[in-house]
């Protein structure tokens, strides 16, 4: 028997709740993972309170990260002993996920967990961390230097973005962080960020084309933020859209593409290559700063999730929840 968060819904009832399962209830896979941490994402927030259709199927349990120890194996390439992670793959959308004591998972989902890092440290990074790495990874292979100029971060409170500062200022970059959140000045600023600036600058329509402001930019919010984030990026400057806060559209014009060269870099954190995942991980075990990553963080309990789902979706949460699903 094991804890889990179960999501059910019956015609238009709708529940979350804590539950003790039996084993022989977990999906079809061949690795049972022992789970250690998990986390509490923006997507698991939706799905916990039911407040977009991103669960595919019920009972769900959710949770798109998960940390944990083999407990048994029939894929080659991990045995009973082997510490894993896991992000994305439709993991707690169409698949039973990790706000549990026990998952069972296709094995091809997961990737070693990297030596130099603990269960907590690594869902304390989780998706968000692990999407601002592919973010910054793909402006780089997009040619991005530091001395190209500053590089802007949308949703910096959050966890991508406060991730998103950390990994650039380490790396040189100089960085604009844009928050709706003055408070949270001082915490940016602790993490990398050089100067910031109010979201309502970018949050509402805007012009085609507006005075080059940065080099790159890593956008976690999407529409008309996302809009005059590229409208004010530099020639043959880059951006990195990884998310949708503020809305799916995007209320812009092909003018910052065609007449300035400016890149619009999708990133998929979901369905990522093997060889890629392995790759950012290596990058974020070695090259996260170790006072960010508990700046960034705040711990919860496995029945703190669902209280926890609803502050994340007000507004009311900085940083990342690890959950540790066996407290």
């Amino acid at each position: 028997m094991f804890n889990a968060i179960l999501l059910e819904k019956h015609h238009n009832d709708y529940q979350a709740r804590l539950a003790t399962l039996d084993e022989a209830q977990l999906p079809a896979g061949d690795v049972t993972v022992r789970v250690a941490y998990s986390t509490l994402n923006f997507k698991d927030a939706l799905a916990i309170t039911g407040q977009s259709p991103v669960v595919r199927q019920f009972p769900m349990v959710p949770g798109i990260d998960l940390a944990g120890t083999v407990e048994a194996s029939s894929h080659p390439a991990y045995q009973p002993g082997d510490r894993v992670l896991l992000n994305g793959w439709g993991v707690g959308e169409s698949h039973w996920g990790g706000l549990a004591q026990r998952a069972r998972l296709n094995g091809d989902w997961l990737i070693p967990h990297p030596a130099s890092l603990d269960e907590r440290q690594s869902m304390a990074i989780g998706t968000a961390g692990y999407t601002a790495m592919l973010c910054l990874m793909a402006l780089q292979r997009h040619g991005l230097k530091p001395e190209h100029g500053p590089v802007l971060v949308t949703g910096a409170s959050g966890g991508v973005g406060s991730f998103a500062i950390s990994l650039l200022a380490s790396r040189g970059f100089e960085v604009i962080a844009a928050t709706g959140k003055a408070d949270e000045a001082h915490y940016l600023k602790q993490l990398g960020a050089g100067t910031i600036i109010d979201r309502s600058e970018l949050s509402g329509p805007g012009r085609p084309l507006a005075k080059e402001r940065w080099a790159g930019v890593i956008d976690s919010v999407g529409s008309h933020t996302l809009a005059n984030a590229c409208a004010a990026t530099q020639a043959e400057g880059a951006v990195a859209a990884c998310g949708l806060a503020q809305g799916m559209d995007l209320p812009a014009s092909v003018a910052p593409f065609i007449l300035r060269g400016v890149s619009l870099l999708g990133i998929n954190s979901v369905t990522q290559p093997y060889a890629r995942r392995v790759q950012a991980w290596a990058q974020l075990a070695e090259g996260l700063e170790r006072e960010h990553l508990a700046m960034i963080t705040r711990e919860i309990s496995l029945a703190d999730s669902i209280d926890a789902a609803r502050q994340l979706l007000d507004g009311k949460v900085r940083g990342r929840l690890v959950v540790n699903v066996n407290s």
